[in-house]
């Protein structure tokens, strides 16, 4: 899961222990996330900084459910088409595992063969939901040297 860390990073998150991820307007994304099921773990991506990379791990701990944001005007995530009958968008809650000891660069993740299958190496990837599979996520927890077990 991606995000700026001026808009919502790591240290925000261990902070908290419990956070939202709202905001996602992608259908892509959103239906992503409308996968996600109660104890699935996550890695915790900043983009848009350098270098972007994986900086922790958290845990989904409350299932998709429709996103408040898009109902409030002053909101920057506001959808006027959206309506609370009928609602687009969603959220989750993640619950904190670890701030990862070393960031995994996107560089890292690129120049990695166990990791080419990884959506967020592939030029143009920008959603903020993607999936990883089992073995490059375990192999990520690995390089990050990571406490979290997946």
């Amino acid at each position: 899961m991606k995000t700026e860390p001026d808009v919502y990073s790591i240290d925000d998150l261990a902070r908290e222990q419990v956070g939202t991820w709202e905001g996602v307007r992608s259908y892509q994304a959103r239906n992503l996330m409308r996968e996600m099921k109660l104890g699935d773990l996550a890695l915790f991506y900043h983009s848009s900084t350098t270098p972007p990379g994986v900086v922790g791990a958290m845990r989904i701990c409350r299932e998709a459910y429709p996103d408040p944001t898009q109902f409030e005007s002053t909101s920057d995530y506001y959808d006027e088409k959206s309506k609370p009958d009928d609602p687009r968008w969603d959220r989750v809650e993640v619950e904190f595992l670890e701030k990862f000891a070393r960031l995994v660069s996107l560089d890292e993740l690129k120049a990695d063969p166990k990791c080419a299958d990884m959506m967020v190496i592939r030029r143009g990837m920008r959603l903020s939901v993607q999936p990883v599979d089992k073995k490059a996520f375990a192999h990520v927890l690995k390089l990050a040297k990571a406490t979290t077990k997946a």
